[in-house]
């Protein structure tokens, strides 16, 4: 459920792509985007703060997109949101000397810190590709091959280093506790 919610505002948006194209599909987003932070804060009392970032993303790149009638702006939002998000892991790291990556899944899993480092860059440099990845393909192919790797690239691009990383972090895990 919390995978439909968190990717709710992404399916969204492609399904009103292909409908109605890509200013009503942004405005889609907005709203749909609004609507999961409401939500989110109305069932568990608070939300991330990776999601209002992401809030403010689409609110300012797809108000900026609306309002300039220009498809850029919103092709440019998940780069922005991939190199906040990378740049948040590692100014944490670097200089809070805090890492999110232990903060959010530390309760799950024991590992030791160079474990929690490693899964910290990994997830750094994931995003640092992503956001240029998503901007070679913005800028070499049509909007619809866009909208198709938004969803179905960057989705399947992500489970596949969420695989990776997870069978790296499994090496680490104590036995005993895995079969608790």
């Amino acid at each position: 459920m919390k995978l439909l919610i968190d990717f709710f505002p992404i399916i969204l948006f492609f399904v009103a792509f292909k409908i109605w194209g890509i200013y009503v599909a942004t405005g889609i987003a907005i709203a749909a985007t609004v609507l999961q932070i409401g939500y989110l804060r109305w069932r568990n009392g608070k939300v991330e703060p990776m999601q209002w970032m992401s809030l403010g993303v689409i609110v300012l790149f797809g108000g900026a997109t609306l309002l300039a009638h220009d498809e850029t702006f919103i092709m440019w939002k998940p780069t922005v949101l991939y190199w906040l998000m990378g740049g948040a892991l590692a100014i944490g790291q670097l200089f809070f000397k805090k890492n999110f990556i232990k903060s959010l899944m530390g309760a799950q899993m024991q590992l030791p810190d160079s474990a929690w480092r490693t899964a910290c860059w990994s997830w750094v440099g994931f995003f640092a590709v992503m956001g240029c990845l998503n901007l070679w393909v913005a800028y070499n192919y049509d909007l619809d091959t866009w909208v198709n790797f938004k969803l179905f690239g960057g989705m399947g691009l992500m489970a596949v280093f969420v695989v990776v990383q997870a069978l790296y972090l499994s090496r680490f895990m104590n036995t005993e506790e895995a079969a608790k």
